[in-house]
């Protein structure tokens, strides 16, 4: 436990970001993120917008690494790389995420 301890407090040092901070707001999307797919199913079966809902998720898929970006100082080339792969696959994933529950939705509706 103190390997890991001191290993939090060298990234706090060396990057200038707190990975608890981080790990809090990853987490804590998480809920929001699942609340904002329970309102795009909702809006596709109500045949509303799904805008907010979209943006919602994706905003939740990138928050921590928007954090990651202006709290961090002295950030590795490779960690932008990393961050911006898993934010660009998280919204192709939004994407099919949404287009799943559409086709879904649309089939229980012509049921």
């Amino acid at each position: 436990m103190e390997f890991i301890t001191q290993w939090l407090e060298d990234i706090r040092q060396t990057y200038g970001v707190n990975p608890y901070i981080f790990g809090a707001i990853y987490v804590g999307a998480t809920p929001l993120f699942w609340g904002f797919i329970y309102l795009l199913v909702r809006n596709l079966k109500k045949k509303k917008s799904i805008t907010v809902p979209v943006i919602g998720m994706g905003l939740c898929a990138i928050s921590s690494y928007v954090y990651l970006f202006i709290a961090g100082e002295n950030l590795p080339l490779w960690v932008y790389g990393v961050a911006i792969t898993l934010v660009v696959y998280g919204l192709y994933s939004v994407r099919k995420q949404a287009q799943k529950k559409k086709r879904l939705v649309d089939s229980e509706i012509q049921l």
